[in-house]
């Protein structure tokens, strides 16, 4: 990591991608402020008590503020000075996948008046394209005599990756008005990165609905392929190691057939686009499929256990994590507990264990029983569906499961146990396309 230019930078927005952005800031050696109009979340952060649980976060927070690099305040007052203002709110999105979009531009307007005239405000948050010029229209009328720039740095960061992601990025997309702002985002990039793409801030906003639109057609299209496989003998891990044995597809390429995507991000950007067609008269069928597509796909799990087990009444099925990802502890939006609410709704007895999962929401704890142990959960169940790889589940061996388990039924979408348990005869071990006749002994 290089060295750390004499800038001082105000973050804005404190859940994960701005406290990673704080923290990673402040450990290269920046003077970072941490700004939130959430009084709770800051007095939460100056205590050490993270709002999101991140590996390595809160040891990279606790460097920071013993160091002197790092602040946090709920007082906008204390963005004054700030010489890059780096809007981090992560958009909200509601069940149907719509952000509030609004939320961001009011908190962003609300801190126009505590800025200094050769500001930079760079925004990280997740908005549809345009967000950044009607932030731009909106301070001309909030501040006429103002010249504060803006730029647009579409956010890379992956849950449960975070920090590497950003310190060590692979490049990262920068759109800018004029070169003066491009010269102060490679300063600032410098302790990271100089692989900067350059382009208009226009095209940095679509860049970053493109990335995640293709990712999430990818994602689609290989489990709605491994769909046809599991019915045709043919094994869709198979399938994608060929494909991606081309070289106009790569190694790399986001083909594993497992899981449905979830959470907010994947499915936002579809909906951005979406709606950007909806308002421009423009087809999207493709991203309309992608989105039904997914919806479909989050059935797998579903439709297997009535397969394999007819009535679920009465019976107890074991979920093997219940975060968002491994490496968080978020619920939100995550289809493990999709998958309990639907389970609940059937009758079946809910037993959970997950790593970093202490106690539940009062309306979860009502319909989940969590369990302090991954044997606790699995005893006396018909079924146990793998739902988050937490690396601690692989400690699982077959005979005991087959000990604990009323019968040795396991849904592994992603195919994360099946060196320990998916080659056992005496266990029923179902993949995202794996043919049946693999599982069923």
């Amino acid at each position: 990591m290089g060295v750390a230019q004499e800038i001082k930078i105000a973050v804005v927005g404190l859940w994960h991608l701005g406290t990673v952005t704080a923290g990673c800031l402040a450990s290269a050696g920046y003077e970072v402020v941490g700004y939130d109009a959430n009084a709770e979340t800051v007095a939460g952060l100056r205590r050490g008590c993270l709002p999101v649980t991140e590996p390595g976060l809160a040891a990279l927070i606790q460097s920071g503020m013993q160091g002197g690099k790092l602040s946090f305040s709920d007082e906008p007052a204390a963005l004054r000075g700030s010489e890059i203002i780096w809007i981090a709110y992560d958009t909200p999105v509601d069940e149907d996948d719509r952000a509030d979009v609004e939320f961001v531009v009011e908190q962003v307007k609300a801190t126009f008046p505590y800025l200094k005239d050769d500001a930079l405000v760079l925004i990280s948050s997740q908005l549809p394209v345009g967000s950044t010029r009607r932030l731009e229209e909106v301070y001309r009328r909030c501040q006429p005599e103002g010249k504060v720039t803006f730029a647009y740095l579409p956010e890379n960061l992956r849950l449960g990756r975070a920090i590497e992601v950003f310190t060590k990025p692979d490049r990262v997309v920068a759109g800018a008005r004029d070169s003066a702002s491009r010269e102060r985002i490679a300063a600032l990039l410098k302790p990271f990165t100089e692989r900067i793409e350059w382009m208009s801030v226009e095209s940095a906003e679509m860049t970053k609905h493109a990335l995640n639109a293709f990712l999430a057609t990818s994602v689609t299209f290989i489990n709605e392929l491994a769909s046809v496989c599991e019915k045709v003998g043919a094994d869709a891990q198979d399938v994608a190691r060929g494909l991606k044995s081309d070289l106009r597809i790569g190694p790399r390429a986001y083909l594993n057939p497992g899981a449905a995507f979830a959470g907010g991000t994947l499915a936002r950007d579809i909906s951005f686009l979406m709606e950007i067609g909806r308002q421009e008269r423009i087809a999207t069928h493709l991203f309309s499929s992608v989105q039904a597509s997914n919806s479909e796909h989050k059935n797998w799990a579903r439709h297997r256990l009535v397969e394999m087990l007819g009535q679920l009444q009465g019976t107890k099925i074991a979920i093997l994590g219940l975060t968002y990802k491994p490496g968080t502890d978020t619920l939100r939006r995550s289809s493990a507990i999709e998958l309990c609410r639907w389970l609940k709704q059937q009758g079946a007895a809910v037993a959970a264990y997950d790593p970093a999962v202490k106690s539940l929401p009062g309306d979860l704890a009502e319909m989940i029983e969590l369990q302090p142990s991954i044997e606790v959960a699995l005893r006396g169940a018909v079924a146990t569906v793998v739902s988050t790889e937490w690396e601690e589940f692989r400690s699982i061996g077959a005979d005991e499961l087959v000990a604990w388990m009323a019968r040795a039924l396991v849904l592994d979408a992603g195919r994360f146990l099946e060196d320990r348990v998916g080659r056992d005869r005496r266990i029923q071990y179902l993949a995202v396309g794996r043919g049946s006749e693999r599982g069923l002994h």
